[in-house]
Order: structure tokens, then sequence, then C-alpha cells
């Protein structure tokens, strides 16, 4: 698991076994890879495009249990605006009512 450290973070539970956490140093960097270079939008795309992204936003990991399970990232100016321009749940979690 490759996991970057950006800004600060806040955890917060959400339905039963499931965690949203904004801790950078939780994302599973290799996962989230897996899950673009995958997707329809960004097909190959390279893991160092990831994690640049990554260091440039404001990132949230959804996990079950202790496993990464999904990916959103908000580009925002801190202030009056944010954008939510990707969230990709695994393949595992698609229907399973938290994305």
């Amino acid at each position: 698991m490759t996991a970057l450290s950006t800004g600060t973070s806040c955890d917060t539970g959400f339905r039963g076994d499931y965690l949203i956490s904004s801790d950078a140093t939780r994302l599973d960097v290799d996962a989230i890879h897996a899950f673009l270079t995958t997707s329809y939008w960004c097909p190959g795309i390279s893991k160092e495009i990831v994690e640049r992204a990554i260091r440039g936003s404001l990132c949230f990991g959804l996990y079950h249990k202790d496993q990464q399970v999904g990916f959103a990232r908000v580009i925002s100016d801190e202030a009056t605006y944010a954008y939510l321009c990707t969230f990709c749940p695994s393949t595992e979690a698609v229907g399973w009512g938290v994305g």
C-alpha cells in the first residue's frame, strides 16, 4: 500500500462497518489507481498522475472495516467553492448502497 500525507483529517462513522475518512495517510494509492485505471473517464492513467491529483485535492476514502472500497476527490478554494471531480467505488462495493 502506498500512502500520501496531505492536509488535515477528520474521521466520520457511516453505516455500521463503513467509515468515510479524509485522512490522506489512510488512502491506499495502489487501490485508488486500480479503481481509476479501469474507469471509462481515465483508462490507463499513470500512478504518478493519481498521486499528484491526490496531493492537490481534498480526498475521502470509503472503508469497509479496514479495506478501502471507495474514493472521492474534491477540488476547492477552501472558502466558497468545491467541485466533486472524482467518485469511484471499488468494483466489489458497487450495489452496496454506500455511494
